[in-house]
């Protein structure tokens, strides 16, 4: 029936369908600047005549690097919670977190208020 109310397995499924379409685009992400499977980043041309620019983009993308690897670290958290059960309940106060919030973020690990506190 098309109006029934959904389950906490529907939901759960939605969730980890986010959190792995999620993981999916991290890990791309990672593999465009060269951070995939134990790549060191992007390859970059030593005769290249502007030294100091490449040393800036290269900065800038481990940084952004260590950005997508964390965040892939939190979406992967989510999913071990999400198969142990305490997905979706936040780390501090045990309250159930926000749809809305878990919809715009699916590894979120604490709700709006702890969040904030943070």
């Amino acid at each position: 029936m098309p109006n029934e109310a959904p389950t906490a397995a529907t939901a759960d499924a939605d969730y980890a369908e986010l959190l792995h379409t999620e993981r999916g685009r991290l890990t791309s992400e990672l593999a465009e600047l060269g951070y995939a499977d134990g790549e060191t980043g992007l390859n970059y041309d030593s005769n290249f005549a502007d030294s100091s620019q490449v040393t800036a983009e290269r900065g800038e993308a481990e940084r952004l690097a260590i950005e997508l690897r964390e965040a892939l670290d939190e979406v992967d958290a989510a999913l071990i919670r999400l198969d142990e059960g305490s997905y979706g309940h936040c780390e501090v106060c045990g309250k159930p977190i926000g749809t809305a919030r878990l919809e715009a973020m699916p590894a979120a690990r604490l709700c709006i208020v702890d969040a904030a506190k943070q």
